[in-house]
């Protein structure tokens, strides 16, 4: 039987997907809420294809509880976030896990930990939790990192096709640790050792968000002197050598706009285009909120309460607001301005989240004159000619109307 601690954007995917592939799985989650949704037979957030994996799951036999399992090997899937002044990642959810797994695992069990986390924090924080309890890695308890590498919106497919890194203390527990998860992957699974496994993942979001800030960088450039980014960016990337992202209003999600402050706290004196890159995708939302304020005098616009928001969420099609760059324009109108006034949508935000929050596009785009496009959601791509007559700030360049502007 395989215990899945922690049930949020990771964990219960990976535990479905296990489950639905003839493993044994019992989710855990301190999240008594979460739990009897679950149990009662409702996913927790929206996801392309989870409720059909959900139900396959269910068919196989999983089960939810707030209990840890006694059992052979734990897969820790909890939240690594990091301190905004320090940078470094706090590894306390993933200690708390560990602790807890300690105190009802038989000698022989297997940790795998899957959270997100910098080089070195498992030996800096999980080793010495496991050995503070009397067991001995390697011997009674083994310990690998098998870090996600899976994005909300198609999470479903990466999780069967997108290759993984296993890393561990042996081969031996890395190879078997590799079957577990080839179970249901189809992409290569490489072993390797943890170290070595905390830094790629880390490297590959650092990676993305490096290529983003180059290409936010471009468009504050061209900005400037009144170029056209967009077009620019699609002729060099007419070239076999060079792929530059799209610039857009921020950088948000739990990986991008994360893991790459884990290097910088890590190695502030090495990590020093890392360093820019992230400041410069950080600054993304005031140089939106600075172009609305142009646009507005431009226009003749002075009443913010007429300017709206389409999009809460960090990308299209998802339900995820984690660090979106429409919340952190919100906070910073809030320090700013002592109060949001901008009337604010999103089709998959359900609940009153923010301000001034609407729930019908319709009601949304008659209560505004500026709409700011921020996320592109099929919704508004295939409603595209609802927004005529509407001033229209284009942050994704998914509008071709006359008259649009962008960046």
């Amino acid at each position: 039987m395989i215990n899945v601690i922690g049930l949020g954007y990771i964990g219960l995917p990976t535990a479905l997907m296990m489950a639905s592939h003839g493993v044994e799985v019992v989710g855990t989650d301190y999240n008594k809420e979460l739990v009897a949704t679950l149990n009662a037979g409702k996913t927790t957030f929206k996801e392309k294809g989870l409720d059909e994996l959900f139900a396959e799951a269910l068919k196989s036999g999983i089960k939810f509880t707030t209990e840890y399992q006694v059992t052979d090997t734990y897969i820790v899937s909890v939240p690594t976030p990091y301190d905004k002044f320090s940078k470094k990642v706090d590894a306390c959810y993933v200690v708390a896990a560990v602790k807890s797994v300690m105190e009802v695992c038989p000698k022989g069990a297997t940790v795998v930990v899957e959270s997100t986390v910098s080089p070195g924090t498992i030996d800096k924080y999980v080793r010495p939790v496991i050995e503070e309890n009397g067991f001995k890695i390697g011997e009674d308890i083994n310990l690998v990192h098998a870090p996600e590498r899976i994005i909300p919106g198609n999470m479903v497919y990466e999780l069967l096709h997108n290759n993984r890194t296993i890393g561990a203390d042996s081969k031996e527990i890395g190879e078997k640790i590799k079957n577990l998860y080839a179970s249901f992957c189809q992409g290569e699974i490489v072993v390797t050792d943890i170290r070595t496994a905390e830094m790629t993942k880390v490297v590959e979001n650092t990676f993305r968000a490096v290529n983003i800030a180059f290409a936010n960088e471009l468009a504050k450039i061209c900005r400037h002197d009144n170029m056209d980014v967009y077009e620019i960016i699609k002729i060099c990337n007419m070239h076999p050598r060079v792929n530059i992202l799209q610039p857009g209003p921020g950088v948000g999600g739990h990986c991008i706009s994360v893991d790459p402050w884990f290097l910088v706290g890590d190695y502030p004196s090495l990590a020093k285009v890392i360093d820019e890159s992230m400041k410069t995708n950080d600054g993304m939302p005031d140089f939106v909120l600075n172009r609305i304020y142009e646009i507005m005098k431009e226009k003749g616009l002075t009443d913010l309460s007429r300017v709206g928001f389409y999009g809460l969420t960090y990308k299209e099609n998802v339900d995820d607001m984690r660090e979106s760059p429409t919340l952190q324009m919100l906070e910073s109108m809030e320090r700013h301005l002592s109060g949001n006034l901008v009337k604010v949508y999103d089709p998959f935000i359900e609940k009153d989240e923010v301000p001034n929050q609407m729930h019908s596009l319709d009601e949304f785009l008659d209560a505004v004159d500026l709409v700011v496009l921020l996320v592109g959601h099929n919704e508004i791509r295939e409603n595209m000619d609802k927004l005529k007559g509407k001033v229209v700030l284009d942050t994704r360049h998914i509008c071709d109307l006359d008259g649009v502007y962008r960046l």
